[in-house]
């Protein structure tokens, strides 16, 4: 969707989450590991991603409204495009997850097993 003065502050707000969700997912980053790497809680994350966000926020979107700057948010936040070998891959599909690897995500290397007497 193309913002533009017409969208409501709410269609505006869901509109940007939406964007920083599909960037996300295309990063492959959890909520949980965005969440952790930018210092917020995994709940403030979900709340920006579905457009639910603090006043200071719609207020800022207010401001940017009232001086004529809504069509810069297109060119601060681009609506993102899935790789070619991506969109073949998906074939119409929108991708909704990240994925990790669980069993090493966050561990350190394992050392080679020997025995006692070897080391």
């Amino acid at each position: 969707m193309k913002i533009t003065n017409q969208l409501t502050d709410d269609a505006l707000l869901k509109e940007l989450g939406g964007r920083l969700a599909r960037i996300r997912v295309e990063q492959n980053l959890t909520q949980a590991r965005l969440a952790e790497r930018a210092g917020l809680s995994k709940r403030t994350v979900e709340r920006l991603e579905k457009g639910v966000v603090a006043g200071q926020l719609a207020g800022f979107v207010r401001v940017c409204r009232i001086l004529g700057l809504m069509d810069r948010f297109e060119a601060f936040l681009p609506e993102p495009v899935p790789s070619p070998v991506l969109q073949l891959k998906l074939r119409g599909k929108q991708r909704r997850r990240a994925y990790t690897n669980q069993k090493t995500e966050g561990k350190a290397p394992a050392k080679k097993w020997q025995w006692a007497d070897e080391a």
